[in-house]
């Protein structure tokens, strides 16, 4: 049973740039089918073209509460998952010095005391939730084992509690920046959406959707230079969040056209390394890279 928050492909194309989200029709498409079937959403893709943004935009457009797992090296289940409120069970253990340790017990192993963690609130939550698990790969293991059940049946279990099973499914999106391989058994059991760095096209109307004000000559320019960029043996490879921020800045400078002095006084927008920086500013043609058709 899906999340319903879709009618059709169009559909999701039509919000999500109402959101400011400028979907492909694959990224439409995806988006359409993992509601419907109610499948998570494995998002992969280089740094920095959209997929956090993706969840993001489809919880503004449905209405939705966004929870988040931002994952990293070492999370263990007290922060996926839930963990018990241990200075409070111990207040209440000391309050109720006269009682049987089973009656104390049976009282502190409850719902007043658990602490609820981004997995467990998305399962156990009534209203409509997208559930993001941000940079899943980075990851160990261990946490892909909690999310085989959390994602294959939307249910968690509380030893002390029983398990607790959503009323209400989350639309659930998985990103990876494929920094490793994710196991076999959890891409089972998700729909997989693969987003690179979009075409010239998209990435031009993207700019001039986020970047209100900036001429469409300075637009092109901003888009071909970045994707001259990219064609470079770079350590890292400009985003379309930078592409943005470069266009940003290049409106802030009051910039009309991009020129050599313009590029090289602006490119550490762009470009994260110094190493790049002095590649690009090297190899880059400005001259040839504007005049091509």
């Amino acid at each position: 049973m899906g999340t319903g928050f879709f009618t059709s492909v169009d559909d999701v194309s039509a919000r999500l740039a109402e959101a400011g989200y400028l979907a492909s029709t694959a990224v439409a498409t995806t988006v359409f089918l993992a509601d419907r079937l109610g499948k998570p959403l494995l998002v992969e893709g280089p740094a920095g073209v959209g997929k956090t943004e993706l969840a993001k935009a489809v919880a503004q457009v449905s209405g939705s509460r966004l929870v988040r797992l931002q994952c990293y090296e070492g999370i263990d289940e007290a922060r996926a998952l839930y963990e018990w409120n241990h200075a409070k069970q111990l207040l209440r253990i000391t309050a109720g010095r006269d009682e049987t340790w089973e009656a104390a017990r049976t009282d502190i192993f409850g719902e007043e005391f658990l602490l609820r963690r981004p997995l467990l609130t998305a399962i156990s939550s009534d209203e409509p939730t997208v559930l993001l698990i941000d940079e899943t790969d980075k990851a160990d293991m261990e946490v892909e084992g909690l999310l085989l059940e959390v994602l294959g049946d939307f249910q968690v279990t509380v030893p002390e509690l029983g398990t607790i099973t959503a009323t209400r499914a989350p639309f659930a999106v998985l990103t990876s920046n494929a920094t490793r391989e994710l196991s076999e058994a959890l891409r089972r059991r998700c729909l997989f959406l693969h987003i690179d760095f979009p075409d010239e096209d998209l990435e031009r109307d993207i700019v001039r959707l986020k970047v209100p004000g900036i001429d469409a000559a300075l637009a092109d320019s901003v888009v071909r230079v970045i994707a001259a960029l990219r064609a470079m043996d770079l350590r890292k490879l400009p985003s379309v969040a930078e592409t943005i921020d470069w266009a940003r800045t290049l409106l802030a400078l009051g910039a009309a056209t991009l020129d050599e002095r313009v590029v090289r006084e602006s490119l550490g927008v762009v470009l994260k390394h110094q190493d790049d920086i002095a590649k690009a500013g090297a190899a880059l043609k400005l001259e040839q890279v504007l005049d091509a058709s």
